[in-house]
């Protein structure tokens, strides 16, 4: 029996309700996708996410790959399902347009600011909005994830730890041998799509945020191995070991 975990999509969090929040099932069953003692806390036009194996993991399920019964149980739609996904698209679509033409923000100016390194900016490191496709990256590569939770147009901290370690080439060289990197923004200047901003909320609110920056690294499963909260001092360096630590755990 080939049992894949599938981890949260921000697709499916269009048009999200709270009905069936904490309803707990048995069994799940999602195409050849089978999970225990589930407990659902949101249910979407597309989607259904939900914690399993009392509460162990989280996950999603396409609402589409559900036996008859439940699509009815949770009012799966296909034409609204078929929207719903439409529309995540073209929002996906504009914010990649704006990520690229959106100029870089400028670290805080004190004391503390820290100049570029002689080796320059890192180039050809790739940040994600999608934390599905980034967790399917990092099990076809043994890899982690790391989710950066930010405030890209006003946070200082943030635009500092941009500036002093996630542009910085020994964190690039670092991030694309053990890493898949994935940016959930939660601007409030830059212009951003209603359904992204739903999405990045609803992670930012399933993760327990209530900061930025904060990182949180996973495993391929899903499963959190630690967080960092905050500016941490120390350059590319230590936040380096930082992440190995949790990875050792």
């Amino acid at each position: 029996m080939n049992v894949r975990l599938t981890i949260f999509t921000a697709l499916g969090l269009l048009g999200a309700v709270s009905i069936w929040a904490d309803e707990k099932l048995p069994v799940l069953k999602a195409g050849n996708d089978i999970y225990s003692n589930v407990t659902v806390f949101t249910i979407t036009a597309t989607d259904v996410y939900f914690t399993y194996n009392n509460g162990k993991g989280m996950a999603n399920a396409k609402l589409k790959s559900l036996n008859p019964e439940l699509q009815k149980h949770f009012h799966y739609n296909p034409v609204k399902a078929g929207e719903a996904e439409q529309k995540q698209a073209a929002a996906n679509t504009q914010y990649h347009i704006q990520a690229v033409n959106q100029p870089a923000p400028r670290p805080p100016a004190n004391e503390d600011t820290v100049q570029p390194s002689s080796a320059g900016q890192a180039s050809g490191l790739s940040w994600g909005t999608d934390l599905p496709v980034a967790l399917n990256q990092a099990r076809s590569e043994n890899k982690l994830v790391l989710i950066d939770f930010t405030g890209s147009d006003w946070c200082g901290w943030c635009i500092k730890f941009d500036h002093d370690v996630l542009s910085t080439d020994k964190f690039a060289s670092y991030a694309k041998s053990k890493i898949v990197l994935v940016k959930l923004d939660f601007p409030r200047h830059k212009k951003q799509d209603a359904a992204l901003k739903q999405a990045n909320q609803q992670l930012s609110q399933r993760f327990g945020v209530d900061g930025f920056p904060t990182f949180v690294l996973l495993n391929s499963a899903g499963r959190e191995l630690g967080r960092q909260t905050g500016y941490l001092r120390g350059g590319p360096d230590a936040f380096i070991a930082k992440l190995d630590g949790f990875g050792r755990q």
